[in-house]
């Protein structure tokens, strides 16, 4: 019986990476704390985080949902959940309703200004998977939509959005970017049997690697500036020194010529990264 009732939970777990998730919240909060110079209230980041949660288990099951055809004829892809048939596409269509509702319910205990801005992500989320059909730029849309997170817990707090705010939202946007033109070398083949738009598929995998680099490189750029607005510490500098120093270590990692290490390098790594920097604003926030 407890078997059973856990199957479903862990089904729609698995569906949207729960983990990643988990990845994902600490750019938000940094968005968060920056944003006020300390640790904002309990009400805010409880908030924040129920937004953080909806918004990308829903981005998730929307895209599983419309890729859910060309997921079952990609041999990497073909045992997700609804290509085997585990999850039905009602079953995920009632999944993406609830978690839109749960994004809302909390937009809505939140900043006015989150109270009209709330269908930008929502739209990007609807668009993203289909970009690809069409688009090699869909790598640095990814990047736009999860850039969203430290945008959107600024403004979701001090109901403004200072340039500060933008340039820290563009780093994220590019570390993510860059993330994805190297995670699309696993589907290069497909990619290109299928039609489907990819920089590796349609320039390369030289230029996958090249425009993930300048990517990663304008990420810690940005994060400077970011930094050079806003009355940060010591701490604050480390962190990106840290970036700095975690991304060169996972270019080091992979080369056109040798990409065998990409999950070690991308997956594990950007855990590490999103945490690290997470650990060094807060310190610089309650120091």
């Amino acid at each position: 019986m407890t078997e059973a009732a856990l199957r479903y939970p862990r089904l729609f777990a698995s569906l949207v990476k729960i983990e990643h998730t988990i990845f994902a919240l600490p750019f938000a909060y940094i968005g968060a704390f920056l944003a006020v110079d300390e640790i904002p209230s309990a009400h805010d980041l409880l908030w924040i985080t129920v937004a953080m949660v909806g918004a990308r288990s829903l981005a998730m099951a929307l895209n599983r949902l419309i890729d859910a055809r060309i997921d079952a004829r990609n041999p990497r892809t073909s045992g997700r959940e609804i290509p085997r048939g585990a999850l039905s596409p009602p079953q995920v269509v009632a999944f993406c309703l609830l978690s839109l509702a749960v994004f809302l319910v909390a937009v809505f205990q939140l900043a006015p200004i989150v109270h009209w801005l709330w269908p930008i992500p929502v739209a990007g989320f609807v668009l993203y998977p289909y970009l690809k059909r069409w688009s090699a730029l869909s790598h640095f849309w990814l990047g736009a939509v999860d850039g969203l997170a430290p945008l959107g817990a600024w403004a979701a707090i001090t109901n403004t959005l200072p340039w500060e705010a933008w340039t820290l939202g563009g780093a994220v946007a590019l570390w993510v970017a860059g993330f994805d033109l190297l995670y699309a070398l696993f589907d290069l083949d497909i990619d290109r049997a299928q039609g489907l738009h990819s920089v590796p598929a349609r320039y390369g995998v030289g230029a996958a690697f090249a425009g993930a680099r300048a990517c990663h490189v304008l990420t810690v750029a940005l994060l400077v500036l970011t930094g050079l607005g806003l009355p940060v510490g010591g701490f604050y500098w480390t962190g990106v020194a840290a970036v700095a120093a975690l991304l060169a270590y996972e270019h080091s990692l992979v080369s056109p010529r040798d990409w065998k290490r990409l999950d070690m390098a991308f997956f594990t790594m950007n855990g590490v990264i999103s945490v690290t920097f997470f650990v060094f604003v807060l310190l610089d926030v309650i120091v």
